[in-house]
């Protein structure tokens, strides 16, 4: 069975993330805006900067953009060596 899932724009996020950075309680967003508190908590976790040293700072979601990057970027560089394996046979 075919379960509809609800798409939101960066910019609605990023407002929902403000409202809570803002002080107002989880329970009156999410019933103002009609989302579940966990998918409120897992926006405002994405949004979360991460400290990777003193004078750079990234979010969550960025990180873990950049986990993917560089799990892709391996794979190919494992590809690129197995090809000149074999083109070094020949």
């Amino acid at each position: 069975m075919y379960k509809f899932v609800k798409r939101y724009t960066e910019e609605f996020k990023n407002t929902i993330v403000e409202l809570y950075n803002a002080d107002k309680p989880l329970k009156d967003i999410s019933n103002e805006c009609g989302l579940p508190k966990s998918t409120i908590l897992t926006w405002v976790k994405k949004a979360k900067p991460v400290a990777i040293n003193k004078d750079k700072v990234i979010t969550q979601s960025d990180y873990e953009a950049l986990l993917k990057k560089i799990a892709r970027i391996e794979e190919e560089n494992e590809i690129f060596k197995k090809a000149m394996a074999i083109f070094a046979r020949k």
